[in-house]
């Protein structure tokens, strides 16, 4: 009885709004200036913008751009050649330019070239051409996995901010209980350790709400770099209500894949590069043909006019043996098309399996909210229910704590349970190459 005492007159003593007194992270982090607020089609612009990935998926579409006009030239036009040269020498000569002695002689010559066959040109024109579709086709599928990754850290900043709020809202339900239980003890209708019980929960419910405001800080840095800020961004809310269904059937999903998703066209278009290198080495069995014409005047001035002659020529190159090295250019050629055919076909076979993980990834989580909705509902009443028992003496305060910790954690559900959803529409999108609904998610 008297160690009952001497807890009971320290609990009385301790002022609540001391214990309770929680700094807030975000708080701080608002005190040192304002966050940047974005919208998710922002966000998703600005990181695709700035991500070094999407930098250098783009930078290899202009490449393949250029190679494939270089293939395109070096098919249709010949190579030109403008030379020149004024040569003094210290004795006088023979010019055979100007048929007299002189000391100068000078020259301009115009040589143009054309090969027919034999160095490759169809192969690659072939092999720039895939170059360029493999380069879109990734640059597509690089632009989906940022924005995916943009995705992810704008619903890590909504999901932290819930959850900061959640656990604001549990610290305060603990406040409150507490109040009460300090109350009853005083009045000798509760023991002292239901004082003690309640004041471990406050202290477990200011852990959780510092917690949860350094995981908001974090995602909120993480944020700003995916799109291009050096400090913290916050994200608009978005709409909070249960997303539609998916307006297609798994196999559907499956099937669109196949035939048009960025990862399976990129894959098709290195097969299809890596087998138009092997029509490229193997070229260089043809004999080589070149058709060529050189034009010149001569001269002992700059400018040469007194003599003019033009010649054409047509040389014929029939390889015969050069060490064996077509033969080790067919080989490796012929290694990477093994290689790129397989790979195409294995990304596939492997496309029913990643839709549908993300498929049923939406499927699942979306009926995770409706589960929720209905816990947060039901831990609600429970807790209300508890709550006023625990005022009358009904119950025990380990109900009261079970009651306030159900109802946490079934409003944090709900929270991950919501933010997964859009995730997993994301990652859907990322697979197709686009957007399935024209609007989702919409900001408020």
């Amino acid at each position: 009885m008297r160690a009952n005492a001497c807890l009971i007159a320290v609990l009385a003593t301790v002022p609540v709004a001391g214990i309770m007194a929680t700094p807030s992270l975000t708080t701080g982090q608002v005190a040192n200036g304002p966050i940047p607020m974005v919208t998710l089609a922002e966000a998703r612009r600005r990181a695709t913008s700035v991500d070094p990935d999407a930098v250098a998926a783009r930078s290899d579409v202009a490449t393949a751009s250029w190679e494939r006009r270089t293939a395109i030239a070096t098919m249709l036009t010949p190579n030109v050649t403008a030379g020149g040269s004024y040569i003094h020498f210290s004795d006088p000569f023979f010019n055979f330019g100007t048929g007299s002695i002189s000391p100068n002689a000078a020259s301009a010559t115009l040589d143009v070239s054309y090969t027919l066959s034999g160095t490759g040109k169809v192969g690659a024109l072939r092999s720039a051409r895939a170059s360029l579709a493999s380069a879109e086709a990734g640059e597509t599928a690089t632009r989906f996995q940022t924005a995916l990754a943009a995705d992810a850290a704008y619903f890590a900043v909504l999901a932290d901010r819930e959850l900061s709020r959640v656990a604001a809202e549990r610290l305060r339900r603990a406040e409150e209980q507490l109040g009460v239980a300090r109350l009853r003890v005083l009045a000798g209708e509760a023991i002292a350790s239901d004082s003690l019980q309640l004041l471990l929960e406050v202290t477990r419910a200011r852990y959780a709400v510092l917690t949860n405001d350094s995981a908001l800080v974090a995602s909120r840095l993480r944020l700003g770099r995916q799109i291009g800020l050096s400090t913290a961004a916050d994200a608009v809310a978005i709409d909070t209500a249960t997303p539609p269904p998916l307006p297609m059937s798994q196999e559907a999903a499956i099937a669109e894949m196949r035939a048009q998703g960025p990862e399976i066209v990129a894959v098709r278009a290195d097969e299809r590069r890596a087998d138009a290198l092997v029509s490229a080495a193997r070229e260089r069995y043809i004999p080589e043909i070149t058709l060529g014409a050189t034009t010149g005047a001569y001269d002992a001035e700059i400018f040469p006019s007194a003599l003019k002659r033009t010649q054409l020529a047509v040389t014929v190159s029939v390889p015969i043996w050069d060490g064996g090295q077509r033969e080790l250019a067919v080989a490796r050629a012929r290694a990477e098309r093994d290689v790129a055919r397989a790979t195409r076909a294995d990304r596939e076979r492997g496309a029913a399996e990643v839709i549908a993980q993300a498929y049923h990834g939406y499927l699942t989580s979306r009926g995770g909210i409706e589960l929720a909705t209905v816990g947060v509902a039901a831990a609600a009443e429970a807790y209300r229910v508890q709550r006023a028992r625990y005022r009358e003496g009904a119950t025990t305060i380990l109900d009261l704590l079970e009651a306030q910790v159900a109802l946490s954690e079934a409003e944090a559900a709900l929270v991950q349970a919501r933010y997964a959803t859009h995730l997993a529409l994301a990652q859907i999108e990322a697979l197709l190459g686009r957007r399935v609904f024209e609007s989702q998610p919409s900001n408020r």
